[in-house]
């Protein structure tokens, strides 16, 4: 793929020698979790090169947006590729919510690059293009192709991953979530091999986010707990990250929107979120997102704030199932003040972050409501939720959510 890089999102980047700049990494820790290695640590996007070399790569696609360029994240990346004698080739045209059409540009530019490993730096948006370029490079075809789970059957290129928010956790899953270009619904694409091999969770990276994008993002994270943990599939290994995964962002979520720079509390949130992300790989989510996938993908309103505005109408409709859940899910909390039930936590904690509390603050239009019921029954998380629902009562908590 030829051309100029502001017009087609990606740049081919030489390699050269020389060392990358050297960080110290406080509060820095590393360790092996089913297949992948986590590294952790203020810095440790420095160790990038070194990372991509173990397993072992020499050409790396970066696949990336124009923020974390702008915002000096990318450089950095290639610095280290380049300081290992790694050959990274840039794309940065990833969008929220990426497309079919997002994962086909970056997939033009590893085949025309050959390379042989993939880096995804940024939020979900961007390790989930990461993804989807790995499955068409490594399997041919189209992203359509691997809608659902293992029908990639040869290997995938390896790859890491570096989230700069805390929300999707999708660098602890083997999913990739793609829209489709033309109708904007999204596909759930998984594979054993699409795991990201390396994962670096730097808590300095976060702290540039902007305070409406931490606060949307954290919301999802904290909705990945709540979901996760109740879910038809969840288990005790699954319960234990999605537990640990509320405890820590939503105690610390405050924190961070009060104090941006706060790279503690920052840490904390991106352990949280990767943690929910590794409990959704093992026990999925709920009737939640199969409300919110429809939303996103009829009007411009962003993931975390359609499922942060259907989360407590959900939680009170299952709380005749699963009840005795969520009230342990609630006192694993640390907060100042921890009354209330997790419905009233979670409205606390939309409220905190800024977002719309109903679906008429996001100009949801409410004779739209039974069309988005009939699209959210057909939503694969819809089959994982603790408590069966028809058309019928998905309607009901759409006409909830659009009063607040």
């Amino acid at each position: 793929m030829k051309g100029d890089a502001s017009s087609h999102g990606w740049e081919a980047v030489p390699a050269r020698t020389g060392q990358a700049m050297s960080r110290s990494l406080p509060r820095s820790w590393e360790a092996e979790l089913g297949g992948y290695r986590l590294v952790f640590g203020a810095g440790s996007i420095d160790r990038i090169g070194e990372l991509v070399g173990e397993l072992p790569g020499r050409r790396a696609l970066v696949v990336t947006d124009r923020g974390l360029r702008e915002a000096g994240h990318l450089s950095r990346a290639v610095e280290s590729l380049q300081g290992a004698g790694i050959a990274p080739f840039v794309y940065d045209g990833v969008e929220e919510s990426p497309t079919t059409r997002h994962v086909d540009e970056g997939t033009r530019v590893a085949l025309e690059h050959a390379v042989d490993c993939i880096v995804g730096l940024g939020g979900g948006s961007a390790m989930d293009c990461a993804k989807g370029i790995n499955f068409l490079v490594s399997n041919g075809g189209r992203m359509e192709d691997y809608q659902g789970t293992g029908r990639a059957t040869k290997p995938m290129l390896p790859s890491l991953g570096v989230p700069t928010t805390a929300g999707t956790g999708s660098e602890a899953q083997s999913y990739a979530l793609i829209r489709r270009e033309a109708s904007g619904s999204k596909m759930a694409c998984g594979a054993k091999q699409a795991m990201f091999r390396r994962v670096v969770l730097d808590p300095a990276l976060a702290t540039t986010v902007p305070r409406e994008v931490a606060g949307i993002a954290g919301i999802d994270a904290l909705s990945h707990a709540v979901e996760s943990y109740v879910s038809k599939p969840s288990n005790p290994v699954s319960r234990l990250f999605a537990r640990e995964a509320w405890r820590l962002v939503a105690s610390t979520l405050p924190l961070v929107l009060r104090d941006p720079g706060n790279i503690g509390a920052w840490g904390d949130m991106l352990l949280g979120a990767h943690l929910a992300g590794a409990a959704i790989e093992q026990s999925m989510l709920g009737a939640a997102h199969a409300c919110a996938n429809p939303l996103t993908a009829r009007f411009p309103i962003a993931h975390g704030v359609a499922v942060g505005v259907m989360l407590p109408h959900v939680v009170r409709f299952n709380a005749t199932h699963v009840g005795s859940l969520y009230e342990e899910l609630g006192r694993a909390t640390v907060t100042d003040d921890p009354a209330g039930t997790l419905e009233e936590r979670v409205r606390a904690l939309r409220s905190g972050a800024g977002l719309p509390g109903s679906l008429r603050d996001c100009a949801v239009p409410r004779d739209c409501l039974s069309e988005l019921a009939v699209e959210a029954e057909r939503q694969w998380t819809a089959a994982f939720n603790p408590r069966p629902l028809t058309r019928a009562e998905f309607l009901e908590l759409y006409e909830a959510a659009h009063d607040g």
